[in-house]
C-alpha cells in the first residue's frame, strides 16, 4: 500500500505571486495548485500519528509516531504505508515564497532541505501539539479573504522551521530490499525531474554520473553498477540520451537560438553542445532544425 505523495498529485494548479504556497490535512482532497511540478516545491509534513516508511533517496526511515519531515524538489521520495494510514498536514512552497519574507538562504542549502541531510524530526507529545495548532492555523488561515494572509501563512511557517532546527533529528536508517533496483530507480527519477527545460534561463544542475551521485548520497561507482545492473544501460548513456531528447525537442518547437538551448542543457560553451549533438544525431543542432 502506497501513500507517497499522491494526497500532492491531486494538487493541479498554481496560482502566481505570493500564492505560492498550499496546505492541507493529509489525504484531503480540497486545494488545487493548476501546475503543481515536485520539481519546484518543498514540502512539510507532520505526522501525527500511523505507521509508514519514508524511502529517501537510498535510504528508508521508518516512523511510528509524531514527526515533522522535510523534503526537498531535488531528491526523490515517497511514503509507503506500513500499517495505519498517516494522520496529519502537510504544506508545498517553492524557495521564493520564503524568500519574499526576507529569508535569503536558499532552502536547498539550509540544514533542513540540504542533500544528504537528515529529513526526519520525532516529536514529544507537546512538539507535535504546537506544531500541529500551527498547521491548523495556516489551513484556516489560507480560506480567508485577508489581504495579508500569506504574510501571516509565511510567519507561521517560518515558526516550524525554527522549531524544527531547534531539534536535533533521531533518525534510524534502514538499506531497503533489492538496493541496486531502487537506486537505479532514483536516478532515473531524478534524471527525469529535470525536464522538460521551460526556459533559457533554467539550466539542468545535473549533468554527469557523479552529480547524481552526490545528490543521491552514493559512490559514483555504485550507482554506475547499479544502474547497469538493472538497465542494461550505463549511467552516462541514459544522461546522453536524455538530453539529445530534451536537445531535439526544444530545436523543433522552440525558436531559442543554439546558444540558449546549449546553457539550458548545461553546456558552458555553445560548441560544446555543437559537438556534443553531432556525435550522437549526426547533424549540427542547425542542420537538424533546417531539415524540419
Amino acid at each position: 500500500m502506497e501513500v507517497s505523495t499522491k494526497e500532492s498529485d491531486r494538487f493541479i494548479g498554481l496560482q502566481a505571486g505570493a500564492a505560492q504556497f498550499r496546505v492541507s490535512a493529509i489525504g484531503e482532497d480540497k486545494c488545487n495548485l493548476s501546475s503543481y511540478n515536485r520539481r519546484d516545491y518543498f514540502k512539510v509534513s507532520l505526522i501525527l500519528k500511523g505507521s509508514s516508511e519514508l524511502m529517501y533517496a537510498n535510504r528508508g526511515i521508518e516512523i511510528n509516531g509524531p514527526a515533522l519531515v522535510f523534503t526537498t524538489p531535488i531528491v526523490p521520495y515517497s511514503w509507503e504505508g506500513t500499517g495505519e494510514l498517516p494522520v496529519g498536514y502537510f504544506c508545498l512552497f517553492d524557495n521564493e515564497f520564503l524568500h519574499t519574507g526576507g529569508r535569503m538562504e536558499s532552502l536547498q542549502e539550509s540544514s533542513l532541505f540540504k542533500v544528504g541531510g537528515d529529513p526526519v524530526y520525532f516529536l514529544d507529545q507537546d512538539q507535535a501539539g504546537y506544531l500541529e495548532s500551527i498547521f491548523a492555523r495556516m489551513r484556516l488561515e489560507v480560506d480567508t479573504d485577508y489581504l495579508y494572509k500569506y504574510d501571516i501563512i509565511r510567519n507561521q511557517l517560518n515558526l516550524i522551521i525554527h522549531e524544527a532546527i531547534k531539534m536535533q533529528p533521531a533518525v534510524a536508517y534502514f538499506t531497503p530490499p533489492n538496493a541496486a533496483a531502487r537506486i537505479a530507480k532514483l536516478f532515473l527519477d531524478l534524471l527525469e525531474r529535470q525536464f522538460p527545460v521551460d526556459s533559457p534561463r533554467n539550466t539542468v544542475a545535473f549533468k554527469k554520473a557523479g552529480d547524481y551521485a552526490n545528490q543521491l548520497s552514493v559512490h559514483v561507482n555504485h550507482l554506475n553498477a547499479a544502474v547497469q545492473e538493472i538497465t542494461g544501460k550505463s549511467t552516462t548513456t541514459h544522461i546522453n540520451e536524455r538530453i539529445v531528447v530534451e536537445a531535439k525537442s526544444l530545436l523543433i518547437y522552440t525558436d531559442w537560438s543554439v546558444a540558449d538551448i546549449a546553457f539550458s542543457l548545461g553546456f558552458e560553451y555553445a560548441s560544446y553542445f555543437n559537438n556534443f549533438f553531432k556525435k550522437h544525431a549526426e547533424l549540427t543542432p542547425l542542420a537538424f532544425r533546417r531539415v524540419l
